[in-house]
């Protein structure tokens, strides 16, 4: 039988209503929680991995890091065939890219949790670590990286996308076509991976801030940023523009030795160089500017902390921000200016 080593972090899934504190706080540990899943057993063979009940929102790409040296000791074991992690979904889209751009080895990784707590009747946590151990446990699912299971997709973790605050089947890839998915015993794999990101590394600069553009802002907060980060992005609106005022500040700061990664705001596409007024993407380009390829703000925050930690140079680190030629990205038109 397989062996899936399940290490838990913390999240929804391990939360219960306190009516004293006014709300879900953490409580169950992995235990407790392999305790309110039955059918676990029929799927693989589990080593559990207790690291605490952090919620999501509370992690440093420090902290996760060191949670992806214990995938890779896990990962390492010669008689574990996959691994699951489970944590809040807060921020489950940077967790599950960071582990994918670090780790490298065949054996899957699979991100869960849960959008209800135990104390709801909707309780989905069971259901996802069911899903999240068979996909884990599926010879089909080696050399795929690290996915993101929920609500019976499989998602990778270089697309996936937190599409709602409170739905069930919130996490969706908007610019690749899913992995496949899991319905009842029966586990459908609809594509390979294909190429991925990597960068060896053990560091990550967590001075990195991430800025929106909006209607009307000035270069006033990027010119605060600059005092304190060693990288910025900019998640533009539409095809990656801006207005002037924030280019001038954008430009200050690459000045100043600081990298700056041009995203777009949108949920999908991608930040271009398709226009060329004070402001456009090809006016940041010009200034200096990486464009972040298909990757959203929160992502392209991760790349950068640890691509500054890696000590890649800026061609290093605009090659890592693109993306691999032929992963799985799906055609987008230009946006509207």
């Amino acid at each position: 039988m397989t062996r899936v080593a399940v290490i838990f972090t913390g999240g929804t899934i391990s939360m219960v209503r306190d009516p004293v504190a006014g709300g879900n706080v953490p409580a169950l540990d992995g235990a407790a929680i392999l305790a309110l899943t039955p059918g676990l057993d029929e799927v693989a063979a589990l080593t559990a991995i207790d690291l605490g009940r952090t919620p999501a929102s509370h992690f440093t790409m420090t902290r996760l890091l060191e949670i992806g040296g214990e995938i890779r000791r896990a990962q390492e074991d010669p008689s574990i065939d996959g691994v699951v992690v489970v944590q809040g979904t807060d921020a489950i889209e940077e967790t599950a890219f960071l582990w994918d751009l670090i780790l490298d080895r065949p054996e899957p990784v699979v991100v869960t949790g849960a959008m209800r707590t135990s104390s709801d009747a909707d309780f989905d946590g069971p259901r996802n670590l069911r899903d999240a151990v068979r996909v884990a446990a599926s010879p089909a699912m080696r050399g795929s990286g690290v996915s993101v299971v929920l609500a019976g997709t499989i998602e990778p973790a270089d697309s996936v996308i937190k599409t709602h605050a409170s739905a069930f089947d919130t996490f969706r890839s908007l610019d690749a076509p899913r992995l496949g998915v899991v319905a009842g015993d029966a586990l459908v794999v609809e594509r390979d991976r294909g190429p991925r990101r990597h960068v060896a590394t053990s560091r990550a600069v967590e001075d990195v801030a991430l800025l929106t553009a909006t209607t009307g802002m000035d270069g006033r907060v990027l010119d605060g940023a600059a005092a304190w980060a060693r990288g910025i992005v900019v998640a533009a609106t539409g095809a990656g523009n801006t207005s002037a005022a924030l280019l001038e500040a954008g430009t200050r700061a690459m000045g100043q030795g600081i990298e700056v990664v041009l995203a777009t705001r949108c949920p999908s596409g991608a930040a271009s160089a398709a226009y060329a007024f004070p402001g456009g993407g090809a006016t940041w380009l010009r200034a200096g500017a990486i464009l972040a390829g298909h990757l959203s703000g929160p992502k392209c925050r991760i790349a950068l902390g640890l691509g500054l930690g890696a000590g890649l140079d800026h061609a290093s680190l605009a090659t890592l921000l693109a993306g691999p030629p032929g992963s799985a990205v799906l055609a987008a038109p230009g946006g509207m200016g």
